[in-house]
């Protein structure tokens, strides 16, 4: 009697075990309540860096005086392939390429009548505000308006996402948030509490791991804010590791218990039948 009890309680704790495997730390902000106030990180906006690509328009009342501070870029005229049409113009939505600049190694551009101009270290803002600077005191224009646009900045989501790939930073204040949503946010099986951000800077590369289930510690991570060639990588749950052994069976698997509460039952039905 006393085995059959026994073996009637293993079942009963294999049963419960497996119950309580599902992983709990699926929701996020958990730390996070009604009426709850954060202060958000200072303002984050991106810095350009050698290898960064951008665009540079600039525009006025008098077009053909804007067009000498313009690039040349090409449209495809639609059904001829062979035909291309050349235009200093201000670029509109009809535009197939846009012609942008790219930060040299030394952190420069040519721009055309101003010449070269050390752009690396500074924002988007400083950046158009600098060249419409330059352009009142060259005398060749009293109202330029200059807009800067980011070309090819970029952030790499990997691991359990629902669409792992590179997607365009095409703004300042580009957070770890937007970026798991471009990638369709966490599978199931997605690690809420391991999230890493993997940056470059300089000769290093930094690691920063955010727990997505804590509010407090995302927002005040250096790492919120994303910046140009990050890597996001979320690891995959202890559910997802251990459906990656061979056939699942180890002692903390749930498919284990189960087949060792079935195993016990059977057993018992043979000796007490």
């Amino acid at each position: 009697m006393k085995i059959k009890t026994l073996l009637f309680s293993v079942a009963i704790a294999a049963l419960a075990f497996t119950s309580c495997s599902t992983p709990q730390n699926i929701q996020y902000f958990q730390d996070m309540s009604d009426n709850t106030s954060i202060k958000l990180p200072d303002v984050n906006s991106i810095i350009l860096q050698p290898m960064d690509q951008i665009s540079i328009i600039v525009n006025s009342r008098n077009a053909e005086l804007a067009a000498m501070f313009n690039l040349p870029y090409y449209t495809r005229r639609i059904g001829d392939s062979q035909s291309l049409t050349a235009s200093n113009s201000v670029l509109n939505s009809s535009s197939q390429n846009i012609s942008g600049y790219t930060v040299d190694s030394k952190g420069n551009i040519d721009f055309p009548i101003l010449g070269s101009i050390h752009v690396a270290g500074m924002k988007r803002e400083e950046l158009a505000a600098y060249i419409k600077e330059k352009i009142i005191e060259s005398r060749q224009m009293n109202d330029p308006v200059v807009t800067v646009e980011y070309m090819n900045l970029g952030v790499s989501v990997l691991g359990e996402v629902s669409r792992p790939g590179r997607y365009k930073i095409d703004r300042d204040q580009f957070t770890i948030f937007d970026a798991i949503g471009l990638a369709g946010d966490l599978t199931i099986n997605g690690g809420r509490q391991n999230v890493m951000v993997i940056r470059h800077n300089g000769d290093q590369d930094d690691y920063y791991q955010l727990d997505l289930t804590r509010g407090y510690q995302v927002y005040s991570s250096p790492a919120y804010y994303i910046k140009q060639g990050d890597v996001v990588y979320v690891s995959p749950n202890d559910k997802r590791q251990r459906e990656s052994t061979v056939n699942g069976n180890n002692l903390r698997s749930s498919s284990f218990w189960i087949s060792l509460a079935s195993l016990l039952t059977s057993v018992a039905v043979l000796i007490f039948k």
